[in-house]
């Protein structure tokens, strides 16, 4: 279990460190989106903070799963992040679906693995 906990969270580390680094420094030219989805962009660029702040989260934890350091609070950091992926690509853009339910297993997965560092959260 311990490692395919260290594949999972490495795997998942390099896919958010791609994403936010080709997001930086403007590596990979996006598709055009169309439909509901430019008008989900075009919202995301309207609020002009959004996006380097997600992508800025996005490099940090990815660096810390990579790392293997902080990952029970990069896992709770990216929940949300993760959540939204899912989403965008059930409702919006089914063609990512596959790589977002990697993204919720994964996650999963790796907050099960470190389910003791999540106890005391719980107490009262």
């Amino acid at each position: 279990m311990k490692i395919a906990a260290i594949i999972v969270r490495t795997l998942m580390g390099l896919l958010f460190l791609f994403a936010s680094i080709t997001y930086f420094f403007k590596l990979i030219t996006p598709p055009e989106p169309t439909g509901a989805m430019k008008t989900f962009g075009a919202g995301l660029e309207a609020a002009r903070y959004l996006l380097p702040t997600v992508m800025a989260l996005e490099l940090t934890c990815g660096l810390a799963l990579v790392a293997g350091r902080f990952v029970p609070l990069a896992t709770v950091l990216l929940a949300p992040i993760i959540v939204n992926i899912l989403l965008i690509h059930a409702f919006l853009a089914p063609e990512g679906l596959p790589l977002a339910i990697f993204l919720v297993l994964a996650n999963g997965f790796l907050a099960y693995h470190h389910r003791e560092s999540y106890r005391p959260l719980f107490k009262a």
